[in-house]
């Protein structure tokens, strides 16, 4: 990309994800350049300010972003759930392509019109599902794809932990407006991780629990999935779990891999560690890799150690960089978005009704 002028990148909301996640992702990323940053909040503005200097400019509100619609080659919005739709809307509309965080939408109805929409305007529109970069699912895609533990049964996958009190705020809110809770947080992960894996999800049962005192919604929540190939997904995302397990377990007819341990890069990027400053990007010890066999508990010495691939999430954004350059292709669409939902829709019925729930 020598001599080509990096897209220019506005990024709406400088809050969890846009702080930690997006803006130094972007700012990282070959031919992107972060331009604006979309807060009205002071201390925000400050801190954005100190790591990327007076190269950022900011805007108040997402609608000056519209008015400079021709100077800018990218949205993206990392703003509460419930802004996702109209506000990717009104980006498609002023003719700019949209990375929106997940979840995409409240509704796979919804998440159907903005990928028309899209279509529509020859516009891309992507979702930032960063978690199929996590270090656990590449090296089970390895696995996978060299027929390690033969023919999948059973996927496990959990994100849990230990949280006693909630933390308040719109993502624990019990307003339905606010598309808060964890089915719709960390259960946008499993899912879209379980369907990249195993395909299209032909029932689904699930438990949503509300189990700290003055909570307001789910905070303990197990998914059952049922694929149309016959392999089973269990997933459990959880705010309430005393002792954690393994972050993956994946059962099949030659052998089984257990990975324990969360991927290092959201612990990193917290710490202000960027991609690129070492070439351990995203690596873990060995200490953490998984176990790959059969016959035996893993936390007893069963199977071998399987290397850990490093977690790689600087590759979406280089791939949103690709799609808009030369057309390469969306890393995650809003078609795969829509069938995420239509399994956490089919989970939150399932869970209020007590029964499986075809789709």
């Amino acid at each position: 990309m020598t001599g080509t002028p990096p897209l220019r990148v506005a990024l709406v909301g400088y809050g969890l994800a846009g702080s930690v996640f997006h803006a130094p992702l972007i700012a990282t990323t070959e031919g992107l350049a972060l331009d604006t940053i979309v807060t009205s909040n002071p201390e925000r503005q400050e801190q954005a300010r100190a790591e990327f200097g007076d190269g950022v400019s900011f805007a108040a509100t997402p609608e000056e972003l519209w008015a400079r619609a021709d100077e800018l080659d990218l949205i993206v919005l990392a703003s509460p759930n419930k802004t996702h739709v109209p506000l990717a809307t009104a980006a498609l509309k002023a003719g700019l392509p949209v990375v929106v965080d997940k979840p995409l939408a409240g509704t796979a109805a919804e998440a159907r019109e903005l990928a028309a929409l899209a279509d529509e305007r020859g516009l891309l529109l992507s979702v930032f599902q960063n978690r199929r970069w996590d270090n656990d699912f590449l090296t089970l895609r390895k696995l996978l794809d060299e027929g390690e533990l033969g023919d999948v049964w059973r996927f496990e996958s959990r994100f849990e932990r230990w949280r006693p009190q909630p933390k308040g705020g719109w993502r624990e809110s019990g307003d339905p407006a606010e598309i808060g809770g964890l089915l719709y947080d960390l259960g946008s992960h499993v899912v879209d991780q379980a369907l990249v894996l195993f395909g299209p999800a032909a029932s689904v049962y699930a438990e949503t629990d509300v189990r700290r005192p003055g909570a307001q919604t789910d905070d303990d929540t197990f998914i059952a999935i049922t694929h149309t190939n016959g392999v089973r997904s269990h997933l459990y995302v959880s705010a309430t779990t005393a002792q954690l397990g393994p972050r993956l377990r994946v059962l099949g007819s030659r052998a089984g891999y257990v990975k324990y341990g969360l991927d290092p890069q959201e612990a990193d990027l917290r710490e202000g560690r960027r991609p690129g400053a070492t070439a351990e990007w995203g690596a873990e010890p060995e200490s953490l890799w998984g176990r790959v066999g059969s016959g035996e508990s893993p936390l007893t010495g069963g199977g071998r150690p399987e290397p850990t691939l490093p977690g790689a999430y600087p590759a979406y954004y280089a791939a949103i960089a690709a799609a808009l350059r030369d057309g390469a292709p969306n890393p995650v669409t809003a078609q795969e978005a829509a069938a995420a939902l239509d399994v956490l829709e089919a989970a939150r019925r399932s869970a209020t009704e007590g029964t499986a729930v075809s789709l």
